[in-house]
């Protein structure tokens, strides 16, 4: 196929993959709402230096992607052609993810060409192997800033390979990416970069030639020219707060310490390889394998960056899913790079591949004894939903569809080209997109995110109202940042305790974000049902004035939040511990 040909495919694969359906949905609770609110402050307020949520600064990352999502929800008439803000969210992550499969075909279209001098359609199963990687599908359709960074480190990784094998492309190209890379997520991106070839040029023993073409010096001031204004104009704005936030908590903390309780084995990177790459792991586990032994190849780079992410992320106290997406690209170039050989231990794989795809289809079979010990309370009725749906019938017929069509190519002609029987399975996944994985997302988010989402358009509505006019909102016993979202008001989240209680009630007093105005005498607050019941907020409620699922909505009466205030300072010795620094409040 020419260049053009594969370039249409590679780009049309990406807007069904990631593009399609985006704004369909409402932003997910925790994290993507946080990055989204930040964005549309950014593009409201004016101030695109440092973004905002919740009136807050938030310091977790560099300002790439809320720039991104801020020219989105910049748009003109935004809010009646994006209404859920789904779309301005999640479009930077879904593009870039396109972006990535894009650079992963024609790459491996080069490879085919130049290389193996025998084009066997690999450059399409490359694409397809990082495109329906379930970690790959589910990252790009949310509003985070894993995949811009996952496509700008892709991006920089492969220029500086072209750099080094060819004189054809500057050496300074994969060090302006990596600037753009440290404005999306920091420094990781130069350590992951280092890593990977340094673990290269120790691997091939020729370390002159490595630092000769890819030039690291006045490479890395390259970089800095690109990242270091705005981290500076942060800095000279700042202050402290920023630089102990940004680089002491989000980098050097999380790396040393365990935060929000992210605490995983030192193995799980280890079982994210072969879950990310899942039905291929036993390709990606062979290319890995005969990468590292061959010199002066492409694979044995692919398996430097993948080995990078592995170590670096391995090492690190905190671990997240996520964290694995930049070595995703770097899997998909090692499976096919033993795809082109067609010796028994590649058939076993492409084998031992179908069979897994073939048990996964008889796990989905099963899926609503397994989903019945869920203990998401939003879930509960997610096994009887499942149960009287055709989704689940639906993609197990394309798995075992696939998975046997798979097992026959490779039994019936063993000469026939590894290739064919992995199609097999990739166009049944790829048929599961639209036909199950869709649906699946609009099913979830009726459960889990809907609910909130029409409670907070509730409590927006009365919240403008004459009797609270101006008033934050309270939400207690659960952190829900899409009910900011949604609501556009300022929320003063706490919990349900005694120590809460007396919390809210100087808070509301004292600090200027959720400071209510000297005419309202009530807030309204947005919390799990059982708050009626409790101990101490029970009796401060009025009669639910909403309910969505298991949330309501009340009125609070703020002299009685005063008075019972007061009582628990005086019985219980509380004192208000509000203002106590935490490095993720908002």
């Amino acid at each position: 196929m020419p260049w053009w040909g594969v370039t249409v495919v590679a780009v049309l694969l990406g807007l069904v993959l990631f593009v399609w359906d985006l704004g369909s949905i409402g932003l997910v609770d925790e994290t993507p709402p946080l990055f989204a609110a930040s964005a549309r402050a950014m593009a409201e307020s004016g101030d695109w230096l440092i973004p905002h949520v919740n009136g807050l600064p938030r310091y977790d990352k560099p300002p790439l992607v809320y720039w991104l999502m801020a020219a989105l929800y910049s748009l003109p008439a935004h809010a009646r052609w994006d209404p859920l803000g789904s779309w301005a969210a999640g479009l930077p992550s879904a593009l870039a993810s396109t972006a990535t499969l894009l650079l992963l075909c024609l790459l491996t279209a080069w490879w085919e060409r130049r290389v193996l001098d025998q084009p066997q359609g690999l450059w399409l199963v490359a694409g397809l192997l990082y495109g329906l990687s379930p970690l790959v599908m589910l990252w790009s359709r949310i509003g985070v800033s894993d995949s811009l960074l996952t496509a700008l480190v892709a991006l920089a990784l492969v220029s500086s390979w072209c750099a080094f094998t060819s004189s054809k492309l500057p050496w300074w190209l994969c060090w302006l990416v990596l600037g753009l890379a440290t404005l999306t997520k920091g420094p990781v991106a130069l350590v992951l970069f280092g890593l990977c070839w340094a673990g290269f040029a120790l691997l091939e023993q020729d370390t002159a030639r490595v630092w000769q073409r890819l030039r690291p010096l006045p490479g890395v001031l390259v970089s800095v020219v690109v990242a270091a204004p705005w981290y500076a104009a942060a800095f000279w704005r700042e202050g402290t707060p920023f630089v102990e936030s940004f680089f002491g908590y989000h980098n050097l903390q999380r790396f040393t310490q365990v935060v929000n309780r992210h605490a995983s084995p030192w193995w799980f990177y280890g079982a994210m390889l072969l879950l990310a790459s899942l039905p291929w792991s036993p390709l990606v586990l062979l290319g890995l394998w005969r990468g590292l032994r061959r010199r002066q190849s492409l694979a044995r780079f692919a398996a430097c960056w993948l080995l990078a992410v592995l170590l670096l992320f391995s090492l690190s106290a905190t671990k997240l899913p996520s964290y694995w997406l930049p070595a995703t690209p770097a899997a998909a170039l090692l499976a096919v790079s033993v795809l082109a050989e067609r010796d028994a231990a590649v058939r076993w794989c492409v084998r031992v591949g179908a069979c897994a795809d073939l048990a996964i289809g008889v796990a989905l079979a099963s899926a609503p004894t397994w989903l019945a010990r869920l203990r998401d309370p939003d879930l509960v009725d997610l096994p009887q939903l499942l149960a009287g749906s055709p989704l689940l019938p639906s993609a197990v017929a394309l798995l075992v569809a696939g998975a046997l069509l798979a097992l026959w190519f490779s039994a019936a002609n063993p000469r026939l080209w590894c290739s064919a029987p992995v199609l097999a399975v990739q166009f049944s996944w790829l048929l599961m997109v639209p036909a199950v994985f869709w649906p699946l997302l609009q099913l979830g988010d009726g459960l889990r995110s809907q609910p909130m989402r029409t409670l907070a358009w509730r409590a927006q509505a009365l919240q403008t109202s004459s009797q609270a006019q101006g008033a934050p909102i309270a939400m207690l016993g659960l952190i829900r940042p899409s009910f900011h979202f949604y609501s556009r008001a300022p929320i003063a989240y706490e919990g349900t305790s005694p120590q809460a209680l007396v919390n809210l009630n100087h808070r509301l007093r004292m600090e200027p974000r959720v400071r209510v105005p000297e005419h309202s005498h009530r807030i309204l607050v947005a919390a799990p049902l059982q708050l009626e019941q409790h101990r101490h907020w029970g009796a401060l409620l009025s009669p639910r004035v909403a309910q969505q699922g298991r949330f309501g909505l009340w009125w609070l009466d703020l002299a009685r939040l005063d008075r019972k205030a007061q009582l628990l300072q005086q019985r219980q010795g509380l004192t208000p511990t509000w203002q106590v620094p935490r490095p993720e409040r908002f």
